[in-house]
C-alpha cells in the first residue's frame, strides 16, 4: 500500500486541499480531505486525474520539425508520412514508440488509443508474427508505465476504388476477414486493451466496413471520418452517400464507437452521431497543422455525441492545448466566447478519453478508480497566480507545467523527469535512426 497527499487535488466534488490518496494493487482504495501528509509521497501544485490521449499514431511522432520546411497540402504531407513508413521495422518501431509514450507520460498522459495500422513489412510480406509491430508497440507502452489500447486497423484499399501504393501494402491484409484472423491472435491485458478500426471511408470499401464493425463487437471500435473535404466528395461520387451514413447503414456507428476529426459533417450527419452516442475525437493540432479545418463540436456534443481528445500526428504532444483549443477554435468559427467550460473539456481528457478507449474505471480520483495522478506546478511563468483551478489547467498550464505522474499507482515521473528513461536523448536518436534509414 502506498499513500500520496497532493496539496491540492480536483475531486468528483472540486478543488480540495490537503487530499490523502491512498493505494493499492494500482487502485485507489481510500481518499481523505484536510489531511496531514505524514510518510505519503508528497504532490504539490494541482493534482488531476490521468489524461487520455484517444489518438496516436507512435511513427508520426518523427515528422514533427519536417514537414514544415516546405508549402503543401495533406496529400504532400502524406508522402513525407509514409517515407518514414516505409523504413520502420519492429526492432525500430519499438524504439521510436517507447520515446514517443515516455514523451506522453511526462506530458500526464496515462492511457493511449494507438492507432495501429504499419502491420507488415515492406511489400506486405507478413512478418514470422504477423502482430511483430502491434507487440513492439504493447511492449514500448509498458517499458514506459503507459497502458495502451491498440486499435488493429483494417486498411484495404489506397482510395475509394483505388489499388494500394507501394508503402500502403504494408498496412493491408487484403480483406477483412484476414484482418479479423490476425488481430484474433492478440491478446489484452489489464493494462492493454486489443480495439479494432477501420482506417477511413477511403481504406475500407464500403461492402467491408460491416464486416470490420461487427468482427469484435464488445471492444473500442475507431474510424477516420470526413477529415478531408476531398474524402466526402469521392464518397458522395461513389456511393451517393456522405461517410458518416455509409458507416450509418453498415452498423459502424455506436457508442463503442470513435469517429475521429469528424470536421466536415453535414446537419444530418451530426444527428447521426449524437442519436448512435459515438464519440468525436477532436485533435485539433493536428487538424490545425494539417489545415483540416475545424469541426462542430458543439453540435455533436449538443445532439449526444462525447467529445474526446487526441494528440494524432503529434506536431505537439499536449491534452492541455488540445482541450483549449476545441474552446478556442470554437470562437474563431463563432465569433462567440463560453461555448465549453473547464470541467466539460477535462471530462473530455479524462473521464470520457479513458472511456472510449476501453478503460472506463479511469479518469476520476476516487475510491475504485485507476491510481492516476498528474501533479500540475501553480508557480510557472503560465500558472503563477492563476488561482489554481480547473481553469487552470485547462486554460493557462501546459505539458511543460506536469512535474510529477502516477500511473496505475506507479510513480513513474517525478520533477518532471522519467524515473528510468532519459525520454529527449531516445528521442533524439530513435528518430535519428528512423529518418536516415532506408527501406
Amino acid at each position: 500500500m502506498t499513500s500520496y497527499w497532493c496539496s491540492t487535488a480536483l475531486l468528483p466534488t472540486g478543488v480540495a486541499s490537503g487530499v490523502l490518496v491512498t493505494v493499492a494493487d494500482g487502485r485507489i482504495t481510500a481518499v481523505s480531505v484536510d489531511a496531514q501528509p505524514g510518510d505519503a509521497v508528497r504532490l504539490n501544485g494541482l493534482v488531476i486525474p490521468g489524461l487520455a490521449n484517444c489518438h496516436s499514431h507512435a511513427f508520426h511522432r518523427a515528422l514533427r520539425g519536417r514537414t514544415q520546411t516546405e508549402r503543401g497540402t495533406f496529400w504532400t504531407w502524406r508522402e513525407q508520412m509514409y517515407a518514414v513508413a516505409s523504413a520502420l521495422t519492429p526492432d525500430s518501431y519499438y524504439e521510436l514508440a517507447r520515446a514517443v509514450y515516455g514523451e506522453m507520460l511526462l506530458t500526464g498522459i496515462t492511457a493511449v488509443g494507438e492507432f495501429h495500422y504499419l502491420h507488415h513489412a515492406p511489400g506486405g510480406r507478413r512478418y514470422d508474427d504477423p502482430n511483430a509491430m502491434g507487440a513492439a508497440l504493447i511492449a514500448a507502452a509498458r517499458d514506459v508505465g503507459l497502458r495502451i489500447t491498440l486499435l488493429d486497423t483494417c486498411y484495404i484499399a489506397g482510395g475509394i476504388d483505388q489499388p494500394l501504393n507501394e508503402v500502403q501494402q504494408r498496412f493491408s491484409d487484403g480483406d477483412a476477414a484476414s484482418w479479423a484472423a490476425r488481430v484474433s491472435a492478440l491478446k489484452g491485458a489489464d493494462d492493454v486493451v486489443i480495439g479494432a478500426a477501420a482506417h477511413s471511408i477511403r481504406g475500407v470499401p464500403q461492402d467491408q466496413l460491416g464486416a470490420v464493425a461487427s468482427a469484435f463487437p464488445d471492444v473500442p471500435l475507431h474510424i477516420h471520418l470526413s477529415e478531408q473535404v476531398a474524402e466526402n466528395a469521392a464518397c458522395l461520387e461513389a456511393y451517393g452517400r456522405t461517410p458518416s451514413q455509409v458507416l450509418d447503414e453498415a452498423g459502424f456507428l455506436s457508442g463503442r464507437t470513435s469517429a475521429v476529426h469528424a470536421t466536415h459533417l453535414t446537419g444530418v450527419d451530426i444527428g447521426l452521431l449524437g442519436s448512435s452516442a459515438t464519440y468525436s475525437c477532436f485533435c485539433p493540432t493536428t487538424e490545425r497543422d494539417l489545415a483540416d479545418g475545424i469541426g462542430p463540436s458543439v453540435a455533436l456534443r449538443d445532439a449526444g455525441s462525447r467529445l474526446t481528445l487526441g494528440s494524432d500526428s503529434h506536431a505537439v504532444i499536449d491534452l492541455f492545448e488540445e482541450m483549449r483549443a476545441v474552446e478556442l477554435d470554437e470562437r474563431l468559427s463563432s465569433q462567440e466566447r463560453g461555448h465549453w467550460s473547464a470541467p466539460e473539456l477535462l471530462t473530455a481528457a479524462t473521464v470520457d478519453g479513458h472511456r472510449s478507449i476501453g478503460f472506463a474505471d479511469a479518469g476520476r480520483i476516487e475510491v475504485g478508480a485507476r491510481a492516476d495522478l498528474v501533479a500540475v506546478r501553480l508557480d510557472s511563468i503560465r500558472t503563477a497566480g492563476t488561482g489554481g483551478t480547473v481553469e487552470t489547467a485547462v486554460f493557462a498550464a501546459s505539458a511543460a507545467d506536469v512535474t510529477d505522474v502516477v500511473s496505475d499507482g506507479r510513480h513513474l515521473v517525478a520533477d518532471g523527469k522519467h524515473i528510468a528513461l532519459d525520454v529527449a536523448a531516445e528521442l533524439a536518436a530513435s528518430i535519428a535512426a528512423v529518418t536516415t534509414a532506408r527501406p
